[in-house]
């Protein structure tokens, strides 16, 4: 590790030549000025490809100058191209978002194209201060008799991001596929999935080890030390991860399942290694829940076996109305209601009595849990309608 600060600081004396300095100011005055142009909107509303070109032919101009007086320019051009790399991502978002859902889109530009331009970026600037292969056989350590360099660090490193960020086309794939074999529903395919994914992950896990050069007793070794800080500080994490593996395998709780939170129903999104992400309906929210919750706390799903859920509404009717007429009418009326199910037919009963009306319960039945609340006002709405057209009155009380 000393090794390698000493030579990053070496990089840095590369700043106390006026040349180098002169460069990295001009390339950043022209980096700065294009990017205030752009949010000014100095040049219209074609702004965002003009001040890029604006400022690349300026930087081109300052080059060729700086040429003239015999001074180098080779950093200036090579942050220039950078510069212009970076900006030309920026014009593969309109054709990408043609073919890509938001969401996908989002995850490819801030997950793989960027952090790789960056990556790609960073060793072009390091190969110009230095040998590449001279920084990747720098000693970092020493892990059970086994050298780690710089360049096996990157490498391990590099394997570990992209598995964790490509491994979900692949496993969504033959997740699908297994479905077509196997005729399994949605929320076991999407189970699949994550299972899939966590395989891919671990069999990297184990792939960098091995590059590494750590064999079965460093592994070891490395696992007895990661038991022991689970014992003092992340065996909640552990747990998490452990409950989440075990929903999956169960199944009582998989993505695309209906849960009651709270009194509200929420669908499960995703399941985490260490929460479960459940979307809210009614108020459009994203609820985290530790894996952990749903082994110690009950919870009601309304997706167990089907997506059917019985729902009820409460009325009341004076008394001088028959009660067998009331039911009937109110019976009639949930069937008129598009989005409330036929069969099972909706019931209606009588609950109790008060001072001033008979208490009657509408039942009917839904496809949709998480639509429960929107059927159950056209429901009263088609209830009001009911009564005012066969003149039943809702008394106060």
């Amino acid at each position: 590790m000393t090794e390698l600060l000493l030579e990053v600081f070496g990089w840095l004396g590369y700043l106390e030549r006026p040349a180098v300095l002169l460069q990295l100011l001009l390339s950043l005055a022209m980096m700065v000025a294009s990017r205030w142009g752009r949010r000014r909107h100095w040049l219209g509303p074609r702004s965002n490809l003009l001040c890029p070109a604006l400022g690349m032919t300026l930087l081109g101009l300052a080059a060729l100058a700086l040429r003239t007086q015999g001074q180098p320019v080779g950093l200036m051009v090579l942050l220039g191209l950078i510069w212009l790399g970076w900006n030309s991502l920026k014009l593969l978002h309109r054709p990408l978002a043609r073919r890509l859902p938001p969401a996908q889109l989002h995850q490819l530009e801030s997950r793989l194209l960027r952090p790789g331009f960056l990556l790609i970026a960073a060793l072009v600037l390091i190969s110009e201060f230095d040998s590449l292969n001279d920084v990747a056989v720098i000693k970092l350590a020493q892990v059970q008799g086994v050298t780690v360099s710089v360049g096996k660090v990157f490498n391990g490193v590099l394997v570990v991001y992209l598995v964790l960020v490509a491994c979900g086309p692949p496993a969504a794939g033959l997740a699908w596929l297994l479905q077509r074999l196997l005729g399994i529903s949605d929320g076991s395919r999407k189970a699949c999935e994550l299972m899939l994914r966590y395989l891919v992950v671990g069999a990297g896990l184990v792939g960098v080890a091995m590059h590494l050069g750590l064999n079965s007793t460093a592994i070891i070794a490395i696992a007895g030390g990661l038991s022991v800080g689970l014992g003092f500080g992340i065996k909640e994490v552990f747990s998490n991860f452990v409950s989440g593996l075990w929903l999956l395998f169960e199944g009582s709780v998989r993505p695309g399942e209906v849960l009651m939170i709270d009194g509200d129903p929420c669908e499960v999104r995703r399941l985490g290694l260490r929460a479960t992400l459940l979307w809210r309906d009614r108020d459009n929210a994203e609820l985290l829940i530790p894996n952990q919750t749903f082994f110690t706390e009950a919870a009601t799903t309304y997706t167990g076996s089907d997506r059917m859920r019985r729902s009820q509404v409460n009325v009341g009717a004076a008394y001088r109305h028959d009660p067998a007429k009331v039911i009937a009418l109110l019976e009639a009326t949930a069937r008129t209601v598009p989005r409330v199910l036929a069969e099972p037919a909706p019931k209606a009963l009588v609950l109790g009595y008060d001072e001033s009306s008979i208490h009657y319960a509408l039942r009917f039945w839904i496809t949709n849990p998480l639509t429960n609340a929107g059927i159950c006002s056209e429901v009263n709405q088609a209830i009001w309608h009911a009564f005012r057209d066969h003149g039943i009155r809702m008394p106060a009380p």
